[in-house]
């Protein structure tokens, strides 16, 4: 991670999700020496604490509605406090979207690695998830790029190859995507003669 790539950590707002407990204690301090922001609040977050940079949460008395969004879509890091290691709990938080976490009790360090391990996954989490929703949205617009080729291929006499080329052109002359420019194709073959 460079420089520039670093977390701009004085300006973030930490919740923690937890009961009262030493461990609480301590990961506050850790936090507040990184001049984070902390809330600590039980037993749910509220929509006040929703637009916060970061959650830690308790993975062993934690429950299901405890947060404000649907289990595992949580619009920012999550980072379990884990004391308990019993398969179900671990599988709990994984569900709730847990992108590091900290063992119990927690000490004088960790905070600041979790951070960034958390806020790195949780980025890399949600590229993956809007390349996966634009792969999801251009394979729904196949169809409609199926029927402009086959416009084009009997409006201009082209072959195969030919009509792919020419539908490539038109997006390029029109400054548009492919799928945008086969929906306009199919809409409006005018378009296609007077433009192209």
């Amino acid at each position: 991670m460079s420089r520039a790539d670093r977390l701009a950590l004085a300006s973030w707002h930490a919740v923690i999700l937890h009961r009262d407990h030493p461990s609480v204690d301590a990961l506050k301090r850790q936090l507040e020496l990184l001049h984070i922001r902390v809330s600590v609040v039980w037993p749910q977050v509220d929509g006040a604490d929703a637009d916060c940079d970061v959650v830690f949460f308790d993975a062993d008395m934690g429950h299901d509605g405890q947060f404000p969004w649907p289990r595992g879509f949580a619009p920012m890091p999550m980072i379990a406090l884990i004391g308990s290691e019993a398969p179900g709990r671990v599988e709990w938080a994984l569900a709730q979207g847990s992108n590091a976490h900290l063992l119990k009790p927690i000490g004088s360090t960790g905070a600041y690695s979790a951070l960034l391990i958390a806020a790195h996954a949780y980025q890399v989490t949600r590229s993956q998830a809007d390349d996966i929703r634009a792969l999801e949205d251009r394979l729904r617009q196949r169809p409609i790029v199926v029927r402009a080729v086959l416009k084009l291929l009997q409006q201009e006499r082209l072959d195969e190859a030919g009509a792919w080329k020419r539908l490539r052109k038109i997006a390029m002359d029109w400054g548009m995507t492919i799928e945008e420019t086969a929906e306009a194709i199919c809409r409006d073959d005018r378009r296609t003669r007077s433009g192209a």
